[in-house]
């Protein structure tokens, strides 16, 4: 007779979810599942809207990374309209991202896995918090929100609210920048690149301390996609999808985002609201299709970065893979966010140095000349395919939603199941090892009601059954965010 151990809700990532560990009738981990348990909506709901709308519907979708959705349905309107908005409104667009993904970055490692690496997997739970990382580094806790303060200011000052600003809209963006605005958010470089840099020392600190979690943590051979532009580095906000195999021989190059259902296929499980997208060239293998997202497969698919600090941090994460190999550990996400953020600091320098900046055309006007429009973006978490398709009035009729978090569900299950089999013992619930198993999904910094659209709120039960179904052992705790 099997056995049961279900962690719900899992702690301290973006929405709700649980986790139900299988063990067979020797008490040895069989299967683990990552169950998400919210209900996905938008894609009903926004039929018959007209897509200009879009850019402020969708964005409500999360307000960690509402930038992303608004850029991804406004290019998605641009090609609905079959427009090239003004180089000005594409580097507003690109300095407004860089920041939100300066600020989704720096929530992720100091607030949400900095109690985790900083304190201790198994530090005091009643600690292991923002709260307790202020007590116990209370300079390094508050220059990590001061980073991710930065971010959001920068988008308060591009679109007057640093969450859902009204601001991307198909053909460019609402207003121009003006001088004053720049050389405000010029000022708050300096010390935003000074805290990058301290925080990737910091991640590579946690690294060395933490070699057997980084072993075990979603270490498996896997498919990486992300974006690059046309010399094949990092991109964020544009470019061509490359997808290399675990190897890191490429499968596909300079391949156009707007033909992504061709490559991409969208699985579904009974007991998860979350889709399990793959790669449909190896369907018949369900293993072999999965493929990650994120800032540790952008990493491992680009060439460079083609910014000096961030070029210089990338070579040294690339000695983390097997003889030139990509890097697999899902533990690395952490360090790889890091890189990313010095990347987005010093893409901010660049562009808020170009007078082209400044230009007052930022919008392009044009009634919708397509019947079918796709925008993507390398959102935080990952790519993030918007398409829709309207009738003759501009009105959807279509809405397709591939969110990062979705296409790295295939690796955040096979990474629970590593950590549980690793870690579980006996079939005793301790909650070190559950924090490292939530830990595991951490990794992902999963944006679950980007994924499926609901809120709620629940207390941490864990319950541990027997063959008979009897109860051997529970666990209760409040959400510790």
């Amino acid at each position: 007779m099997s056995e049961t151990i279900t962690i719900s809700p899992v702690t301290r990532i973006e929405g709700h979810a649980k986790i139900t560990i299988h063990l067979n009738d020797a008490g040895e981990v069989a299967d683990a599942r990552f169950h998400v348990t919210e209900f996905r909506g938008f894609e009903r709901f926004c039929l018959g809207r007209s897509y200009r709308e879009m850019p402020s519907i969708t964005e409500r979708i999360c307000g960690i990374c509402p930038v992303s959705h608004a850029l991804a349905s406004a290019k998605a309107g641009d090609a609905l309209k079959g427009v090239k908005i003004p180089p000005a409104a594409e580097k507003l667009r690109r300095l407004m991202h860089c920041a939100q993904l300066v600020q989704s970055h720096a929530l992720s490692f100091y607030l949400l896995s900095g109690p985790d690496l900083l304190l201790g997997m198994e530090s005091n739970p009643a600690k292991r918090n923002l709260v307790g990382l202020l007590e116990q580094m209370p300079e390094t806790a508050r220059e990590g929100i001061r980073l991710r303060q930065y971010g959001q200011d920068v988008i308060r000052l591009l679109g007057d609210r640093s969450v859902h600003p009204a601001w991307a809209v198909s053909g460019g963006v609402r207003e121009p920048l003006t001088k004053v605005l720049r050389d405000k958010i010029a000022s708050g470089l300096p010390k935003a690149l000074a805290t990058a840099r301290k925080a990737l020392k910091l991640g590579k600190e946690a690294l060395e301390r933490l070699q057997e979690e980084a072993s075990c943590y979603g270490n498996f051979p896997s498919l990486h996609l992300g974006l690059v532009n046309g010399q094949g580095g990092l991109e964020h906000y544009d470019g061509f999808l490359r997808m290399v195999d675990e190897k890191g021989k490429l499968l596909e190059n300079g391949f156009d985002p707007a033909a992504y259902d061709s490559i991409i296929g969208e699985g579904e499980k009974s007991w998860s609201y979350l889709k399990f997208p793959f790669y449909r060239s190896r369907q018949h293998h369900p293993d072999q299709g999965m493929y990650r997202v994120g800032p540790l497969s952008r990493l491992n698919v680009a060439c460079h970065a083609k910014t000096p600090l961030a070029d210089a941090e990338l070579a040294f994460f690339r000695q983390f893979g097997e003889a030139g190999e990509p890097v697999q550990g899902s533990f690395y996400y952490h360090q790889a966010r890091l890189i990313e953020i010095l990347f987005c600091l010093e893409t901010m320098e660049q562009l808020l140095n170009d007078p082209e900046l400044l230009d007052r055309n930022v919008r392009s006007h044009a009634r919708t000349n397509n019947r079918q429009g796709v925008g993507v973006v390398e959102a935080p978490r990952g790519v993030l395919f918007h398409e829709y398709r309207v009738d003759d009035n501009g009105l959807l009729n279509y809405v397709n939603l591939i969110i990062a978090t979705g296409q790295n569900n295939l690796a955040m299950n096979r990474t629970v199941l590593q950590i549980a089999q690793k870690y579980l013992v006996g079939g005793r619930l301790e909650e070190g090892l559950l924090n490292r198993i939530e830990h595991g999904i951490r990794c992902y910094d999963p944006c679950l009601s980007c994924s499926t659209h609901a809120v709620g709120m629940m207390p941490l039960a864990v319950t541990l059954y027997g063959p008979s179904g009897e109860l051997l052992d529970s666990m209760a705790a409040g959400c510790s965010t």
